[in-house]
Protein backbone atom coordinates (compact mmCIF):
# COMPACT_ATOMS: atom_id res chain seq x y z
CA UNK A 1 0.00 0.00 0.00
CA UNK A 2 3.05 2.29 0.06
CA UNK A 3 2.64 3.34 -3.58
CA UNK A 4 -1.10 3.83 -3.12
CA UNK A 5 -0.59 5.95 -0.01
CA UNK A 6 1.94 8.07 -1.90
CA UNK A 7 -0.61 8.55 -4.67
CA UNK A 8 -3.29 9.57 -2.16
CA UNK A 9 -0.94 12.09 -0.56
CA UNK A 10 -0.09 13.53 -3.99
CA UNK A 11 -3.76 13.67 -4.93
CA UNK A 12 -4.59 15.47 -1.68
CA UNK A 13 -1.81 18.00 -2.30
CA UNK A 14 -2.95 18.56 -5.88
CA UNK A 15 -6.57 19.10 -4.81
CA UNK A 16 -5.49 21.59 -2.14
CA UNK A 17 -3.77 23.63 -4.85
CA UNK A 18 -6.41 23.15 -7.57
CA UNK A 19 -9.79 22.75 -5.78
CA UNK A 20 -11.78 24.01 -8.78
CA UNK A 21 -10.72 21.08 -10.96
CA UNK A 22 -11.92 18.38 -8.56
CA UNK A 23 -15.09 20.35 -7.76
CA UNK A 24 -15.96 20.48 -11.47
CA UNK A 25 -15.25 16.77 -11.89
CA UNK A 26 -17.25 15.68 -8.85
CA UNK A 27 -20.15 17.96 -9.80
CA UNK A 28 -20.28 16.28 -13.20
CA UNK A 29 -20.08 12.81 -11.63
CA UNK A 30 -22.92 13.39 -9.19
CA UNK A 31 -24.99 15.13 -11.87
CA UNK A 32 -25.28 11.67 -13.38
CA UNK A 33 -27.67 10.76 -10.56
CA UNK A 34 -30.22 12.87 -12.44
CA UNK A 35 -30.05 10.23 -15.17
CA UNK A 36 -30.13 7.22 -12.83
CA UNK A 37 -29.41 6.40 -9.20
CA UNK A 38 -26.57 4.04 -10.13
CA UNK A 39 -25.28 5.76 -13.26
CA UNK A 40 -22.84 7.97 -11.36
CA UNK A 41 -20.96 4.97 -9.95
CA UNK A 42 -19.95 3.57 -13.34
CA UNK A 43 -19.13 6.98 -14.80
CA UNK A 44 -17.08 7.89 -11.71
CA UNK A 45 -14.60 5.20 -12.73
CA UNK A 46 -13.86 6.69 -16.14
CA UNK A 47 -14.06 10.25 -14.79
CA UNK A 48 -11.45 9.74 -12.07
CA UNK A 49 -9.22 7.81 -14.48
CA UNK A 50 -9.39 10.74 -16.91
CA UNK A 51 -8.85 13.27 -14.11
CA UNK A 52 -5.58 11.52 -13.28
CA UNK A 53 -4.51 11.41 -16.93
CA UNK A 54 -5.32 15.05 -17.59
CA UNK A 55 -4.04 16.72 -14.45
CA UNK A 56 -1.66 14.51 -12.45
CA UNK A 57 1.36 14.37 -14.72
CA UNK A 58 3.42 11.98 -12.60
CA UNK A 59 0.67 9.38 -12.87
CA UNK A 60 -1.22 7.59 -15.60
CA UNK A 61 -4.47 5.66 -15.23
CA UNK A 62 -6.30 2.94 -17.14
CA UNK A 63 -9.96 2.04 -16.65
CA UNK A 64 -9.63 -1.74 -16.29
CA UNK A 65 -13.37 -2.22 -16.02
CA UNK A 66 -14.01 -1.20 -19.62
CA UNK A 67 -13.57 -4.76 -20.92
CA UNK A 68 -15.27 -6.35 -17.92
CA UNK A 69 -18.47 -4.40 -17.45
CA UNK A 70 -20.74 -7.37 -16.93
CA UNK A 71 -18.65 -9.67 -14.73
CA UNK A 72 -15.47 -8.33 -13.18
CA UNK A 73 -13.44 -11.01 -11.43
CA UNK A 74 -11.76 -8.48 -9.16
CA UNK A 75 -12.99 -5.44 -7.30
CA UNK A 76 -10.51 -2.95 -8.75
CA UNK A 77 -11.83 -0.44 -11.28
CA UNK A 78 -8.78 1.52 -12.41
CA UNK A 79 -5.07 0.84 -12.64
CA UNK A 80 -2.70 3.66 -11.74
CA UNK A 81 0.89 3.83 -12.95
CA UNK A 82 3.50 6.05 -11.30
CA UNK A 83 5.36 7.46 -14.29
CA UNK A 84 8.44 8.17 -12.17
CA UNK A 85 8.86 4.88 -10.29
CA UNK A 86 6.93 2.77 -12.87
CA UNK A 87 5.07 1.12 -9.99
CA UNK A 88 1.53 -0.07 -10.80
CA UNK A 89 -1.37 -0.55 -8.43
CA UNK A 90 -5.13 -1.02 -8.71
CA UNK A 91 -7.83 1.13 -7.15
CA UNK A 92 -11.47 0.34 -6.38
CA UNK A 93 -13.78 3.35 -6.81
CA UNK A 94 -16.82 3.58 -4.53
CA UNK A 95 -19.46 6.27 -5.07
CA UNK A 96 -21.71 6.12 -1.99
CA UNK A 97 -24.04 8.34 -0.03
CA UNK A 98 -22.90 9.63 3.38
CA UNK A 99 -23.42 6.67 5.73
CA UNK A 100 -22.91 2.90 5.20
CA UNK A 101 -19.94 2.15 2.92
CA UNK A 102 -18.95 -1.25 1.56
CA UNK A 103 -15.17 -1.67 1.49
CA UNK A 104 -15.10 -5.24 0.19
CA UNK A 105 -17.72 -7.72 -1.00
CA UNK A 106 -15.76 -10.72 0.39
CA UNK A 107 -16.59 -12.78 -2.69
CA UNK A 108 -15.36 -16.06 -1.17
CA UNK A 109 -17.27 -15.49 2.10
CA UNK A 110 -14.28 -16.03 4.38
CA UNK A 111 -14.34 -13.16 6.87
CA UNK A 112 -17.57 -13.86 8.71
CA UNK A 113 -16.90 -17.64 9.04
CA UNK A 114 -13.43 -16.83 10.41
CA UNK A 115 -14.91 -14.66 13.14
CA UNK A 116 -17.47 -17.36 13.98
CA UNK A 117 -14.58 -19.55 15.14
CA UNK A 118 -14.06 -17.17 18.05
CA UNK A 119 -16.26 -16.02 20.92
CA UNK A 120 -19.12 -13.66 20.18
CA UNK A 121 -17.40 -10.96 22.20
CA UNK A 122 -13.69 -10.86 21.31
CA UNK A 123 -11.62 -8.66 23.61
CA UNK A 124 -8.33 -10.57 23.82
CA UNK A 125 -5.70 -8.45 22.05
CA UNK A 126 -3.72 -11.51 20.93
CA UNK A 127 -6.80 -13.09 19.36
CA UNK A 128 -7.65 -9.84 17.57
CA UNK A 129 -4.07 -9.61 16.25
CA UNK A 130 -4.29 -13.17 14.91
CA UNK A 131 -7.58 -12.39 13.20
CA UNK A 132 -6.02 -9.50 11.30
CA UNK A 133 -3.10 -11.73 10.28
CA UNK A 134 -5.43 -14.42 8.96
CA UNK A 135 -5.62 -14.72 5.13
CA UNK A 136 -9.37 -14.17 5.41
CA UNK A 137 -8.61 -10.58 6.42
CA UNK A 138 -6.07 -9.88 3.70
CA UNK A 139 -8.51 -7.23 2.45
CA UNK A 140 -7.16 -4.92 5.15
CA UNK A 141 -3.85 -4.77 3.31
CA UNK A 142 -4.59 -5.54 -0.33
CA UNK A 143 -7.52 -3.50 -1.61
CA UNK A 144 -7.04 0.20 -2.31
CA UNK A 145 -10.49 1.75 -1.97
CA UNK A 146 -11.13 5.34 -3.04
CA UNK A 147 -14.63 6.37 -1.84
CA UNK A 148 -16.41 9.32 -3.41
CA UNK A 149 -18.99 10.24 -0.76
CA UNK A 150 -21.95 12.50 -1.45
CA UNK A 151 -24.53 14.19 0.75
CA UNK A 152 -27.36 14.79 -1.71
CA UNK A 153 -29.50 16.90 0.60
CA UNK A 154 -26.61 19.22 1.34
CA UNK A 155 -25.24 19.18 -2.23
CA UNK A 156 -21.78 18.44 -0.90
CA UNK A 157 -19.23 15.72 -1.44
CA UNK A 158 -16.03 14.36 0.02
CA UNK A 159 -13.32 11.93 -1.08
CA UNK A 160 -12.76 9.92 2.11
CA UNK A 161 -10.16 7.16 2.42
CA UNK A 162 -10.58 4.56 5.17
CA UNK A 163 -7.44 4.23 7.30
CA UNK A 164 -7.00 0.44 7.50
CA UNK A 165 -3.79 0.62 9.53
CA UNK A 166 -5.36 2.89 12.15
CA UNK A 167 -8.43 0.64 12.24
CA UNK A 168 -6.34 -2.48 12.93
CA UNK A 169 -4.18 -0.74 15.52
CA UNK A 170 -7.21 0.72 17.33
CA UNK A 171 -9.51 -2.32 17.44
CA UNK A 172 -9.88 -3.57 21.02
CA UNK A 173 -13.21 -5.36 20.71
CA UNK A 174 -15.01 -7.37 18.01
CA UNK A 175 -18.60 -8.06 18.98
CA UNK A 176 -21.27 -10.27 17.40
CA UNK A 177 -24.58 -8.45 17.02
CA UNK A 178 -27.80 -10.10 15.86
CA UNK A 179 -30.51 -8.88 13.55
CA UNK A 180 -31.38 -5.25 13.94
CA UNK A 181 -33.36 -2.43 12.39
CA UNK A 182 -33.25 -2.94 8.63
CA UNK A 183 -30.76 -5.81 9.01
CA UNK A 184 -31.76 -9.39 8.18
CA UNK A 185 -28.45 -10.98 9.16
CA UNK A 186 -26.05 -10.70 12.12
CA UNK A 187 -22.81 -8.70 11.95
CA UNK A 188 -19.50 -8.52 13.79
CA UNK A 189 -18.71 -4.93 14.73
CA UNK A 190 -15.26 -3.58 15.53
CA UNK A 191 -14.82 -1.01 18.31
CA UNK A 192 -11.90 0.98 19.71
CA UNK A 193 -10.87 1.48 23.34
CA UNK A 194 -13.39 4.32 23.72
CA UNK A 195 -16.21 2.13 22.47
CA UNK A 196 -16.40 4.05 19.20
CA UNK A 197 -17.49 2.26 16.03
CA UNK A 198 -14.77 1.45 13.47
CA UNK A 199 -16.19 -1.01 10.92
CA UNK A 200 -18.10 -4.28 10.62
CA UNK A 201 -18.14 -7.63 8.85
CA UNK A 202 -21.55 -8.60 7.53
CA UNK A 203 -23.00 -12.05 7.17
CA UNK A 204 -21.11 -14.04 4.55
CA UNK A 205 -23.21 -17.14 3.83
CA UNK A 206 -24.07 -18.13 0.25
CA UNK A 207 -27.63 -16.99 0.95
CA UNK A 208 -26.43 -13.42 1.42
CA UNK A 209 -25.99 -11.26 -1.66
CA UNK A 210 -23.05 -8.94 -2.29
CA UNK A 211 -24.79 -6.07 -0.51
CA UNK A 212 -25.33 -8.13 2.64
CA UNK A 213 -21.86 -9.55 3.16
CA UNK A 214 -18.28 -8.34 3.34
CA UNK A 215 -16.41 -5.56 5.09
CA UNK A 216 -18.40 -2.39 5.73
CA UNK A 217 -17.97 0.83 7.64
CA UNK A 218 -19.96 4.04 8.04
CA UNK A 219 -18.72 7.49 7.07
CA UNK A 220 -20.83 9.04 9.83
CA UNK A 221 -20.18 6.62 12.70
CA UNK A 222 -16.55 5.86 11.83
CA UNK A 223 -15.50 9.35 10.77
CA UNK A 224 -12.37 9.24 12.95
CA UNK A 225 -11.04 6.41 10.77
CA UNK A 226 -11.19 8.33 7.50
CA UNK A 227 -8.77 10.74 5.86
CA UNK A 228 -10.34 13.38 3.63
CA UNK A 229 -8.47 13.75 0.34
CA UNK A 230 -10.55 16.85 -0.45
CA UNK A 231 -9.64 18.39 2.92
CA UNK A 232 -13.25 18.23 4.08
CA UNK A 233 -16.61 18.65 2.40
CA UNK A 234 -16.86 20.61 -0.83
CA UNK A 235 -20.05 22.00 -2.34
CA UNK A 236 -21.14 20.78 -5.73
CA UNK A 237 -23.88 21.76 -8.16
CA UNK A 238 -25.71 19.87 -10.88
CA UNK A 239 -24.57 20.47 -14.44
CA UNK A 240 -27.84 20.32 -16.37
CA UNK A 241 -26.07 21.09 -19.65
CA UNK A 242 -24.15 17.82 -19.23
CA UNK A 243 -27.44 15.89 -19.08
CA UNK A 244 -28.53 17.60 -22.30
CA UNK A 245 -25.17 16.74 -23.88
CA UNK A 246 -25.63 13.06 -23.06
CA UNK A 247 -29.19 12.94 -24.36
CA UNK A 248 -28.25 14.63 -27.62
CA UNK A 249 -25.10 12.53 -28.03
CA UNK A 250 -27.15 9.34 -27.87
CA UNK A 251 -29.17 10.35 -30.94
CA UNK A 252 -26.37 11.97 -32.94
CA UNK A 253 -23.65 10.53 -35.17
CA UNK A 254 -19.95 9.93 -34.66
CA UNK A 255 -19.26 13.08 -36.70
CA UNK A 256 -21.12 15.16 -34.12
CA UNK A 257 -19.35 13.36 -31.28
CA UNK A 258 -15.96 14.13 -32.82
CA UNK A 259 -16.78 17.82 -33.14
CA UNK A 260 -18.00 17.97 -29.53
CA UNK A 261 -14.92 16.10 -28.32
CA UNK A 262 -12.63 18.59 -30.01
CA UNK A 263 -14.43 21.46 -28.28
CA UNK A 264 -14.22 19.66 -24.92
CA UNK A 265 -10.47 19.03 -25.37
CA UNK A 266 -10.00 22.71 -26.10
CA UNK A 267 -11.91 23.56 -22.93
CA UNK A 268 -9.65 21.25 -20.90
CA UNK A 269 -6.57 22.96 -22.35
CA UNK A 270 -8.04 26.31 -21.30
CA UNK A 271 -8.74 24.98 -17.79
CA UNK A 272 -5.14 23.78 -17.53
CA UNK A 273 -3.90 27.20 -18.67
CA UNK A 274 -6.01 28.96 -16.05
CA UNK A 275 -4.67 26.58 -13.43
CA UNK A 276 -1.08 27.13 -14.62
CA UNK A 277 -0.72 23.46 -15.57
CA UNK A 278 1.46 22.66 -18.55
Amino acid sequence: MVEYNDFINRLKLFISKQPDLITTTLSNIFTMRLIGNKTHGDLAEIAIAEFINQYMYDFRSVHVGKDLYRAKSREEDIKVINEVTKAEFSVSLKAYGHGPLQLSTDKVSSMFPRLEKEAKDIVDGNVIAQIFKDPAFAVFNKINVLPLIYDEKGNRCNIMVFDYEKAMASTTRICWEGKGKGRKHPVYRFYDAEGAYICEVRYGDAAANALQRGLWTNTKKGLAYFNSVTNGWIDYSHNHVLVQLFSHALVSSGKGHEAALNDIKADIREMKKRSHLK
